[in-house]
This record gives structure tokens, C-alpha cells and sequence, in this order.
């Protein structure tokens, strides 16, 4: 699949990206190359493969759904820089 530079221009406008119009030609090229070698992808024989999420199989540990109280505050507080009855303080970041 071909891209060309007035394709760049406009997915860089869609995008909001300002790039130089100098840059469109080779952005073209490359993008080009890229979807190309995504092209040689769909060669590749993947019938009878099922799907991979991880490259090792690990089977989540189980464990007993308890009720618990919580634990002690002050164990779970004592690395905090600022705490309050028995919450953290955090920065304030929106007025």
C-alpha cells in the first residue's frame, strides 16, 4: 500500500500534528515501508495456532474469599509522609 505525501498531510491535520512540509515526502516513504512489511504479515500460514497471551502458561493461585477487618491502620499508615484519622493525605491537584 502506497502513502503519499498529500495523505500525511491530511492524517497529520486529522491528528493535529504540525509537521514541515519537507518532512511529508519521507514521513510518506516510511509509513509506506511500514504497512508493507504489516502486508507481508497476512502471508503467514497461521491456521490451526491458537492464540497467545503470554509466552508462559501460569495458572492464577487461588484463594478463600474471607471477610477480614482491614488489617491495623497504623501498620498500613506507617510508611505514609502524611496521614490523618487514619487516611492518607495526598497533594491537592485540582482547584
Amino acid at each position: 500500500m502506497a502513502i503519499d505525501a498529500a495523505t500525511v498531510r491530511k492524517v497529520a491535520r486529522l491528528a493535529r500534528i504540525a509537521e514541515p512540509e519537507e518532512r511529508l515526502e519521507p514521513l510518506a516513504r516510511e509509513l509506506s515501508g511500514i504497512l508493507d512489511w504489516i502486508e507481508q504479515l497476512n502471508e503467514v500460514d497461521t491456521d490451526g495456532v491458537e492464540p497467545m497471551t503470554t509466552a508462559i502458561h501460569t495458572p492464577l493461585p487461588m484463594r478463600d474469599d474471607v471477610v477480614t477487618d482491614g488489617g491495623d491502620p497504623a501498620k498500613v499508615l506507617s510508611n505514609a509522609p502524611r496521614s490523618v484519622n487514619n487516611f492518607f493525605v495526598v497533594p491537592k491537584v485540582v482547584e
